[in-house]
């Protein structure tokens, strides 16, 4: 019995990245299968355009890869098995690591040449000697390595005196959820609540920063939740119970219990998995879709990272911080004929999510998940014809655990090409002009995804390119609501409209808790080159007198180019539009604009937190939507480097308030994405997903229309296919 009961709760306790992997279904409906969707590839004999024969579909599988023998081919390839491999055992024979027998790897990523070597570094030169960057604790100190892996060489880097740790490691989170059931009290509270100890799930949460005596240690908090009778326990929270666990001793320093008498929430109508539906639930509202591709895809991955489609070139690799890192992004110009720079780097630098309950088990999270947990860490495997339709390339990311062993994430990234039946651009004559005008070309974009499931929450984040230029960044957010319980089962039993719930009443004994999402971006623009300067274009309203023209009011765009950073620190106002132009001022078209790319906001959701609030201090980024830096290389992670209980000091708020020069300098554009969350009963017991996404769009970039000379669909380039043989 004691060997089962560890082993369900070390299940459940390895849901924060290690094995969890929640089935997607927008329940009760049903997911496509296979056998429902028709197959038309280049070497199908039975989809085409001339050829209607049934036949069975082929079952698509994960992409399975052998690692062991990867070579980088590219400046920015991330470290292979036998490079993670080489760095454990350069470290391993380093005197730091062989006095001591406690240490961790945090993290082990490439270190990245200088990014003037890698502009100018073209196919076929030799690679830069390679490096690894490290992040370590040694002895209870934090460390920060370069690993030289020609010469061997080990260099440790000062890491200034700012207050906070490291990623937290999955080993150490798998770990603070066993220290509870070391501890006596802990066991007997849980027993107390009504809970089998066989029936228990626990979540490791970061503890923010507030203060207090408890600084200078390493600390996590720890909730728990019944499993009994249902996969979502996330809906059966143990509320108020909260165990205080030091990270580097795995002990309990403290154990909270202020939900005595809150009941915990019924399993009944819990479960979201396809599985788990009776079969008079299931609703199948639409035939089964699937686009096809008879001569297959439009875009090749070359040497694993280089990826290629229609006018658009770029490096794309897993990133366990990140998620994914997409670099040297290049589009084609069809007057040159030639790639032209638009984007040398951009990645998700830190998501920041503060709940509004400051009750004693819920004050603390304000979770930053990148800086914290690594967004690239908790990816999961993507799902083929669910999570990625099934013309999809899928990218596997490899990362080095805590004690520096090389493992693969499998299918973590996926391509695809998508079309969705928009348009790319149209124009039709009306027939008082007497010209039979009607032209229209669709609109078919490159999509690059991955999926993050965060504990609870589930981010899927694509990259979308298009063949006009533009690159659409878009998040989307679903997954299970982090709920709190609650001695309500009707809104009828609330005494005051007075009383704060904190959120909403969501099913019986369960509230949904009000919180926010920010995503901030890392963007470093590169239009046409390296010096560009950023450029504000403002709407303002002009007055005309009675003389001048029937018109009273017009609009006028006031141009302005950012001197400093302060310049460029952008607060969103809806009666005072502005458009935000990167432009390289160097470079002009024929009729003299500066060619440029423009950000075009999109959840452009603010915190409403009070500045002095010491989450919003560590969340400063958000202080602003847009924001503007000279380039740094150490300037890559918008709550600093070292996120965990940090304090505010080393943010993209403190950078960007030094107001160094950016005017036509080689500058980064930070965007941050903002969403309100006051949940709803759909969001019960799974969400569906809500996204948001922004533009950067090119703006006098090229001479005229990029597509203009694409041509249009025709019926026999498509393929016809059928459900049943056509004799």
């Amino acid at each position: 019995m004691e060997g089962r009961r560890f082993l369900r709760f070390f299940s459940l306790s390895l849901c924060i990245g290690l094995v969890l992997l929640f089935t997607w279904s927008h329940l009760p409906y049903a997911p496509p299968y296979v056998s429902d969707l028709l197959d038309c590839t280049a070497n199908s004999a039975w989809c085409s355009s001339k050829n209607r024969i049934q036949a069975k579909p082929p079952i698509p599988t994960r992409r399975l890869k052998d690692h062991s023998s990867d070579t980088p081919h590219h400046p920015l390839d991330p470290l292979t098995i036998q490079e993670l491999n080489a760095v454990r055992t350069i470290l391993n024979s380093h005197a730091l690591f062989t006095s001591t027998s406690s240490y961790a790897l945090h993290s082990i990523e490439l270190q990245e040449p200088d990014k003037s070597l890698v502009l100018g570094w073209k196919h076929g030169d030799p690679l830069f000697p390679r490096k690894a960057s490290i992040v370590a604790r040694v002895d209870s100190k934090s460390l920060v390595l370069t690993v030289d892996l020609t010469t061997s060489e080990v260099t440790v880097h000062e890491t200034g005196s700012h207050y906070g740790y490291p990623t937290m490691t999955l080993e150490e989170l798998a770990a603070a959820t066993f220290s509870p059931l070391k501890n006596a009290d802990f066991n007997r509270t849980i027993v107390e609540r009504g809970v089998d100890l066989a029936d228990l799930g626990c979540l490791p949460l970061s503890t923010g920063w507030y203060g207090g005596a408890d600084e200078n240690r390493r600390l996590i908090k720890v909730q728990c939740y019944s499993t009994k009778d249902t996969v979502n326990f996330y809906m059966r929270p143990i509320e108020g119970l909260t165990v205080l666990v030091d990270l580097d001793t795995q002990q309990v320093v403290e154990i909270s219990d202020k939900g005595r008498g809150i009941p915990i929430p019924k399993a009944a109508n819990t479960d979201y998995r396809y599985s788990a539906q009776r079969p008079n639930q299931v609703k199948k509202l639409i035939k089964p879709i699937s686009i096809e591709q008879p001569d297959g895809p439009s875009f090749t991955v070359e040497n694993d990272h280089l990826v290629k489609w229609a006018n658009w070139e770029f490096h794309l690799k897993p990133d366990a911080r990140a998620g994914v890192i997409v670099s040297r992004a290049k589009v084609w110009d069809p007057e040159t004929g030639e790639l032209r720079d638009v984007m040398y780097k951009g990645f998700t630098s830190e998501l920041f999510v503060p709940y509004m309950d400051p009750t004693d088990a819920w004050y603390f999270k304000t979770y930053m998940d990148a800086g914290e947990y690594g967004f690239g860490l908790q990816a999961m495997p993507l799902e083929p014809l669910n999570d990625c339709p099934r013309n999809a390339y899928y990218m596997d990311g490899v990362f080095a655990a805590a004690d520096g062993k090389p493992y693969v994430r499998s299918n973590m990234v996926c391509i695809f090409e998508r079309y969705t039946g928009d348009i790319g651009w149209r124009h039709t004559e009306c027939p008082i002009t007497g010209m039979e005008v009607r032209e229209v070309r669709p609109k078919v974009t490159l999509v690059v995804r991955m999926a993050a499931s965060v504990a609870n929450y589930d981010y899927i984040v694509d990259w979308e390119f298009q063949t006009d230029g533009l690159i659409r960044v878009k998040v989307g957010l679903s997954g299970i609501l982090m709920v709190k319980g609650t001695s309500y089962e009707n809104m009828n039993q609330v005494s005051s409209s007075q009383e704060n719930l904190y959120g909403t009443l969501l099913s019986e004994n369960v509230i949904g808790v009000i919180h926010d999402h920010y995503v901030t971006f890392h963007l470093d623009m590169d239009v046409d080159g390296s010096d560009n300067s950023f450029m504000k274009v403002n709407l303002q309203r002009q007055s005309n007198s009675p003389t001048e023209s029937p018109r009273k009011s017009y609009l006028k765009a006031t141009k302005t180019v950012a001197k400093t950073e302060k310049d460029a620190q952008i607060k969103l106002k809806l009666y005072d539009p502005s458009e935000f132009h990167v432009i390289n001022p160097s470079k002009k078209t024929r009729v003299g604009n500066p060619v440029g790319y423009k950000l075009v906001p999109g959840g452009t959701a603010a915190s409403l937190l009070d500045l002095d609030d010491p989450p919003q201090k560590r969340g400063a980024f958000t202080n602003n939507q847009i924001w503007v830096t000279p380039y740094n290389k150490s300037e890559q992670w918008a709550g600093g480097l070292f996120v965990d209980q940090s304090t505010g000091e080393d943010t993209l708020a403190v950078w960007s308030n030094r107001d160094r020069p950016i005017e036509n300098k080689d500058i980064v554009v930070w965007y941050t994405l903002g969403f309100h969350h006051i949940p709803c009963q759909e969001d019960f017991p799974i969400m569906p997903t809500v996204s948001s996404s922004f533009d950067i769009k090119p703006v006098n970039f090229f001479e005229s229309n990029p597509i203009l000379r694409t041509p249009p669909n025709v019926a026999t380039d498509l393929p016809v296919c059928t459900a049943a043989a056509s004799a």
